[in-house]
């Protein structure tokens, strides 16, 4: 009897130890993934560019997860244009020790308090989109700013109107008078984006000699229902207008609507930018004369990277390499769009 309850305790014994070999060599063959904790953190999740480049930041995320072996925890959050609110949630991001912030800031002209929370716990930092101070990007060499070039999307977007008033210049001049009698939708005044698209597309016009004569212009705040209203306005004060300018598409698409809805207005062109897909079905409509495409993917591809490589996770794709800039800026391609 003693000898059977030898027996028993033995294989009880040499069963335990099978599966505690068993289960070490599990964790031994299949490591647990190294996870990556990245903050990203949106002026507004309503903005549909910024919605776009959300969109891919989130796919390639998941393509860098498979082809790095790693799992990236990418928290997704919406300051709701207000600056207060954005410097919270990355002192949140900074007090859950993550590893990088990807920031679309709210204002530019305050971006000091977070890089201060950020810098101070050696979190580096992806601007994107909306450019900081070069006071404030300077301030510490594991901060860095991915956008599309302003001035190239202005002289682009001036192209589209010169190449189509070449064409055939009644085209955009309705009335056959010799002066193309523009309005201007312009972004928010306190964006590098608005201020400099505006002064190249304009300039661009002049230096071909293109016959532009500016009617109005008002402040759209990158917003298509504002858009919408400030056309309304000028349909109701002019009746010459033969194109409209505007620094994003859905500004533009605003002011289409706003021709749509006065029924007997035919003929205005519209331009914008940013190559939403909302603007290039409408330029397949025949609705947009034409956009300025910033490369979405590549915003992605660029700002995971960077943000990949602030943290010593891999190196840079050399495509990406070689436009980085010394001073740690990411230029986007941009393409113009016309049907």
């Amino acid at each position: 009897m003693k000898k059977n309850g030898f027996i028993i305790s033995m294989a009880i014994f040499v069963i335990a130890l099978v599966v505690g070999f068993i289960s070490m060599m599990s964790r031994v063959a299949s490591p647990k993934k190294n996870v990556i904790k990245i903050g990203l953190c949106l002026y507004r999740f309503d903005d549909t560019f910024i919605s776009n480049v959300r969109q891919e930041i989130e796919e390639y995320a998941k393509e860098y997860e498979k082809e790095h072996d790693v799992k990236i925890n990418l928290e997704v959050v919406d300051a709701r244009d207000n600056q207060n609110t954005q410097n919270h949630q990355v002192e949140r991001f900074v007090s859950l020790d993550y590893d990088v912030l990807l920031i679309n800031v709210v204002d530019r002209f305050a971006a000091s308090n977070m890089i201060e929370t950020a810098v101070g716990a050696k979190i580096p930092i992806v601007f994107f989109n909306r450019k900081p101070v070069d006071d404030d990007l300077n301030r510490a060499d594991n901060i860095y700013y991915v956008g599309a070039g302003p001035k190239a999307a202005g002289i682009e977007q001036a192209k589209i109107i010169i190449n189509a008033y070449n064409e055939n210049p009644h085209s955009i001049d309705i009335d056959g008078d010799g002066v193309i009698n523009y309005v201007l939708l312009e972004g928010e005044p306190s964006h590098q984006d608005s201020l400099v698209r505006t002064e190249w597309v304009i300039k661009t016009l002049q230096e071909n000699n293109i016959p532009i004569n500016k009617l109005n212009g008002a402040i759209g705040n990158w917003e298509r229902a504002q858009g919408s209203a400030l056309m309304e306005d000028f349909l109701n004060k002019y009746s010459n207008i033969d194109l409209v300018i505007s620094n994003n598409d859905d500004m533009g698409l605003g002011a289409i609507d706003a021709i749509e809805r006065a029924n007997n207005i035919t003929g205005i062109k519209v331009v914008g930018i940013d190559g939403t897909k909302e603007a290039l079905e409408a330029i397949n409509e025949g609705k947009l004369l034409g956009t300025i495409e910033s490369d979405k993917k590549e915003y992605a591809k660029a700002v995971v990277e960077i943000a990949m490589y602030a943290i010593g996770k891999s190196e840079l794709p050399e495509d990406i390499k070689f436009k980085l800039m010394e001073n740690r800026t990411y230029d986007v391609g941009q393409i113009p769009r016309i049907k």
